[in-house]
């Protein structure tokens, strides 16, 4: 990804955010362009590139009606696309292979004290991001603006652990999900901090589609645990790896978005790109 690429993303969040707050008076091509100090012609192009459809239509897929009627088609058959195609486990996305580990209470015990974790900063479709590997996957990624504020919340989650600066095949399999020709990829492998109950929480969100949406409810369901909704929303809350484990495709049952670690105007965005993508 480029740095036009992160400009480009800042320019189409603030119009997200604008279309989020005017929702109801379906705002024109000419007014969102205005609010970005952009040309009509100049902001259809941009937003084109970047989301894959035109602004009108990203607007139907940020949509709460269009969200409800998605529910509501998917109700059934959400979790059942992985065994369908004839796959078990956990871990189908497309042509995408994402496996957890968890970690051994041995190898995180004393703040990670024993793990040895590279790092690296890089720019994805939705802005700069953090990711973080360890000789065994991916054990952290999150969107972060500002790099010493990103790595620091990365030291907090592991304070003994040994941090180099470094790229490796781990992360660079890790980011190829934001490419569209997902055909390149290699397994992904993570290694994930977590309780029995949030590794199952984080493993059902792996079997929700891309441009497919959730709720917290559906969750509790499918893992057996139906009257844990909020123990849910909270395991989803704590998802310690950004886009790779889809948390943002949990939505309210209204139908409304719903609060992201990374931003709602980010979750809004992926979503809208998300549908792009499958529906070209």
């Amino acid at each position: 990804m480029s740095i036009q690429d992160e400009i480009n993303y800042s320019r189409i969040a603030k119009a997200i955010e604008y279309i989020k707050d005017h929702f109801r008076e379906q705002p024109g091509l000419d007014q969102i362009a205005e609010h970005v100090n952009l040309s009509p012609f100049h902001f259809q192009k941009i937003f084109s590139e970047w989301a894959g459809t035109t602004p009108k239509k990203f607007l139907q897929y940020i949509s709460t009606e269009y969200a409800k009627q998605l529910l509501k088609e998917k109700q059934v058959t959400l979790f059942d696309a992985a065994y369908e195609t004839g796959l078990s486990g956990t871990s189908r996305l497309h042509d995408l292979f994402v496996n957890i580990e968890g970690m051994t209470p041995a190898e995180y015990k004393n703040g990670g004290q024993n793990l040895h974790i590279n790092y690296s900063f890089t720019q994805s479709p939705f802005g700069n991001v953090l990711v973080a590997s360890t000789d065994r996957g991916v054990c952290y990624m999150a969107f972060e603006a500002a790099q010493a504020a990103g790595l620091e919340k990365l030291r907090v989650k592991f304070p003994n652990a040994l941090f180099t600066n470094k790229t490796d095949e781990f992360q660079q399999n890790a980011l190829l999900i934001f490419h569209s020709d997902w055909t390149r990829l290699s397994e992904i492998k993570l290694h994930l901090k977590g309780t029995d109950f949030q590794l199952k929480v984080w493993e059902a969100l792996l079997k929700v589609p891309m441009g497919g949406l959730t709720t917290y409810g559906s969750i509790a369901q499918h893992i057996d645990t139906p009257g844990a909704s909020r123990a849910v929303g909270t395991a989803i809350g704590s998802n310690p790896v950004a886009f790779l484990i889809p948390c943002h495709r949990v939505i309210q049952s209204s139908g409304a978005v719903g609060g992201y670690m990374w931003g709602s105007t980010r979750k809004s965005a992926i979503i809208g790109w998300e549908g792009a993508k499958i529906n070209p």
